[in-house]
């Protein structure tokens, strides 16, 4: 839920309006829209670059993981890897243009870990899978920038592992 949305709710929760606290955090939010709408524009231009160079360092590292017996194992199972890195960054430009957890959280992160340990996946890989997105698109990013976006990626790192 963003800024607005909960602040909203809190001041209708308690039949008041907005407080001068509020309105400056909400100003606040506003006025770095501009800056979180470039960052996801970046993110969403380059995911296939993104992705890709993720990939190749998770495999690179975790060679088990493309391995016979590995999860991505034989060129399906790889695609399926990558696909799910590319749903990770998808949500993370989510909560970027959020500029709140609450999509990611909402979306796609409920449920995910039991989902990978019924299917046998280690989830560590997956985490280090988004590890890498964030590292090569810290790349692509202004300081600023990368640091604005290495807190949601962190965010489903964390919620990952």
């Amino acid at each position: 839920m963003s800024i607005v949305v909960k602040s909203i709710v809190n001041a209708d929760a308690e039949a008041r309006y907005l407080s001068p606290g509020e309105l400056d955090r909400i100003k606040g939010f506003v006025a770095s829209g501009e800056r979180r709408l470039r960052i996801a524009q970046v993110l969403t231009d380059n995911r296939e670059r993104l992705v890709k160079q993720a990939g190749d360092q998770l495999f690179q590292k975790r060679p088990d993981v493309v391995s016979p017996g590995g999860n991505a194992y034989g060129q399906e199972m790889t695609a399926t890897c990558l696909r799910d890195l590319d749903y990770y960054l998808r949500l993370i430009t989510y909560g970027i243009v959020a500029g709140d957890v609450t999509p990611i959280e909402e979306i796609g992160i409920v449920g995910v870990r039991e989902m990978y340990r019924s299917l046998g996946t280690p989830i560590e890989a997956v985490g280090e899978g988004v590890r890498a997105i964030k590292a090569a698109a810290a790349s692509l990013l202004s300081g600023e920038d990368a640091a604005e976006a290495s807190y949601y990626f962190d965010y489903v790192v964390g919620a990952l592992v």
